[in-house]
């Protein structure tokens, strides 16, 4: 789904998948990064992520290092809905994209 934005690229960044565009981070895979869990983290726009962990915090999580930035960490290794997970890869693009 990221490779097929515009302008996207790939690479490690902390040992993680991860994807930029105009050389800024947008998105990062966390492979059992910090636990036992798998998701990914994205930029989000304002407030998102707060409406995002309220209304469904059994698939969305503030995640560490980023959080504090409005980023949204979301789950992959439960039941995943894939249009959801585009959803937030395009938000994320656009987010960082815009500035």
């Amino acid at each position: 789904m990221c490779l097929a934005l515009d302008g996207v690229t790939e690479k490690l960044s902390h040992g993680e998948r991860a994807f930029f565009v105009r050389g800024r981070q947008f998105l990062t895979f966390a492979d059992r990064h910090h636990d036992e869990r798998v998701g990914f983290w994205a930029a989000a726009p304002a407030l998102a992520q707060e409406t995002l962990v309220a209304n469904a915090p059994e698939v969305y999580f503030r995640p560490p290092y980023v959080g504090h930035r409005g980023w949204i960490g979301m789950w992959l290794d439960g039941p995943v809905d894939w249009a959801e997970v585009e959803a937030r890869v395009d938000e994320a693009y656009s987010t960082i994209r815009a500035r």
